[in-house]
């Protein structure tokens, strides 16, 4: 009399529970990834292979026809150090990232820069990597 086990071990992997895993991570990051939003004006920024290694608080752009916007709101060139001190009044380490287009005169980008060294605030200036 042959007595058989009704417990039979499956060679076999189940993965389903590793595809729950991956679409989760999908979902996850695809739902993150939309939170991210670039500097929305639209600038041809020079090259560079430098990286910002510190965390800015502020965004300054100019645009090709000289307009100046801080953190996506114009301002008049006459008012950016009165609004930049609005801005940065309360901050421990002010840092402000200084996005041009290309075709800008250097006088008007020293401009922000000399604002910046007066206040001694932390400047960078944004270029796209290669």
């Amino acid at each position: 009399m042959a007595l058989r086990s009704r417990n039979k071990v499956s060679a076999n992997f189940n993965m389903s529970s590793m595809t729950d895993i991956v679409f989760l991570l999908l979902i996850f990051f695809m739902l993150t990834s939309t939170l991210v939003s670039p500097n929305a004006l639209k600038l041809l920024l020079p090259s560079s292979k430098a990286k910002t290694l510190e965390k800015q608080t502020i965004s300054i752009s100019i645009t090709k026809d000289i307009k100046f916007y801080i953190n996506d709101q114009e301002v008049s060139e006459q008012n950016i150090e009165q609004e930049l001190k609005l801005i940065i009044d309360n901050k421990l380490e002010p840092g402000i990232i200084l996005h041009t287009d290309k075709s800008v005169d250097i006088e008007h980008v020293v401009k922000i820069m000399d604002i910046a060294y007066r206040n001694k605030y932390k400047i960078v200036l944004a270029t796209k990597p290669n």
